[in-house]
């Protein structure tokens, strides 16, 4: 069906002479294949899908064409090739080919940052799977002894490259190589199991980022990526939790768009509970989930610290779009500073990449077999109780949280006072 989009304030935007076609990219995702059109200007368009064979049409209104256009067949997905036409002389038409039919969704974006005026078309595979069904599917597999599941989310991507170094280097490539290591790195641990939510060159929405960890069930979300200041001597890597605020804003939101989804607060049906009984379960997850987040912070940041510098010596607090998940712990690791121009080489670089990957698989490893979820692996299996101790924590804490005597903690330790060093492996008396 033909469809076209208007441009507000068309005579404002439009320049006298038209908008250029500057070039063409395209990135493939594992439910969409985006195209992006980079513009000189905003302009008219409509964008339609044509059968046999399939393809997809843009017409631009008062456009040239600056240069030759093509694909790169590595990362072009659904598209085969793109073609160029003049069906009268004031329009511009570009034709997609495609491998398959898809289901089409098209905007204008305006100029920000790098990138000028630009026209997005994303074509959906119409066979994708849903979230949904994922969830069915993976909870059959989830019985008794399962593993623990961890999301990494490799930050930016696709047309949104992140920060750059001075170097050229960008995030969305070396955090992808470090999440990829990362996931090698859990995997490698018994009883842990991880899982990408970006694995390759895409660009992901933030919602969508910890809603993929969701419907694969997971026990944790690591959002990686790599700071910038600018201050090019600022170093040092950070670990990031949700912030009061927004977890507040979140929870605000999710009660006013009555999100009644199924397994929207750990798979607890929210559509046959009044108002106020779903304030307080949302307040209750979300509450356990920051939680759980705080501490699982603490143990990757102190992990990390053991092999690289860090920025400050305790876990920040921020509004990321990505850490609002209300029922999945959620961190934000930023590796190191892309703009020192010694950590972008670093960045660069296997060793640090293995280093970064080993410490923040440790401090995971050390969360959960601290706090074993019920039903998983470890919790049936870790060689009796033992705690690594983090940063910030006393004697006296790790005490109350394992619910044993002060006195019995430093005897099965062999403790004469109550200093602990950050690191140290504690055994917890079972009785």
């Amino acid at each position: 069906m033909r469809r076209f989009i208007p441009v507000l304030f068309l005579a404002i935007c439009t320049s006298a002479f038209g908008a250029e076609v500057n070039g063409l990219r395209v990135w493939a995702g594992p439910d969409k294949t985006r195209a992006v059109l980079d513009l000189s200007d905003s302009t008219d368009y409509s964008v339609f899908t044509l059968k046999n064979p399939d393809r997809v049409v843009i017409d631009l209104k008062r456009a040239s064409l600056k240069g030759a256009i093509s694909v790169n067949h590595e990362y072009s997905g659904n598209i085969h090739g793109v073609r160029h036409g003049q069906p009268d002389k004031d329009t511009l038409r570009l034709v997609l080919d495609l491998a398959k039919g898809a289901n089409l969704q098209s905007f204008l974006l305006a100029p920000t940052g790098e990138y000028g005026h630009r026209l997005v078309v994303d074509l959906f595979d119409g066979e994708h799977g849903t979230a949904t069904e994922s969830v069915k599917t993976l909870a059959t597999l989830q019985g008794g002894n399962r593993d623990i599941v961890v999301a990494i989310d490799a930050g930016h991507g696709g047309e949104d490259p992140g920060a750059i170094g001075k170097n050229r280097t960008r995030e969305k490539d070396v955090v992808l190589q470090i999440s990829r290591r990362l996931k090698d790195a859990i995997d490698a641990e018994p009883g842990l199991r991880a899982v990408l939510i970006r694995d390759g060159d895409y660009y992901i929405p933030h919602r969508e980022r910890y809603e993929k960890a969701r419907a694969h069930r997971a026990d944790l979300f690591v959002s990686i990526h790599a700071d910038a200041f600018k201050n090019r001597d600022v170093r040092g890597s950070s670990v990031f939790v949700l912030s009061q605020s927004g977890a507040s804003s979140e929870m605000a939101r999710l009660l006013a768009q009555g999100e009644n989804a199924s397994d929207l607060v750990g798979g607890v049906s929210l559509s046959d509970k009044d108002d106020l009984l779903t304030s307080v379960l949302l307040d209750l997850s979300q509450s356990a989930t920051i939680q759980a987040s705080n501490q699982v912070a603490a143990d990757i940041l102190a992990s990390i610290g053991r092999e690289v510098k860090v920025h400050k010596p305790h876990v920040g607090r921020a509004n990321f779009m990505v850490l609002k998940s209300p029922d999945v712990p959620s961190v934000l690791v930023e590796t190191a500073f892309i703009s020192n121009p010694g950590e972008e080489k670093k960045l660069t670089e296997r060793e640090f990449q293995n280093d970064m990957a080993r410490s923040i698989a440790r401090g995971v490893r050390n969360y959960f077999y601290n706090s074993p979820p019920p039903g998983t692996w470890v919790a049936a299996n870790r060689d009796g109780t033992r705690h690594i101790v983090s940063r910030g924590e006393t004697l006296g804490i790790i005490a109350s949280r394992y619910n044993v005597d002060l006195g019995t903690l430093r005897q099965a330790n062999n403790l004469s006072n109550d200093l602990i060093r950050v690191g140290a492996e504690l055994v917890i008396p079972t009785s």
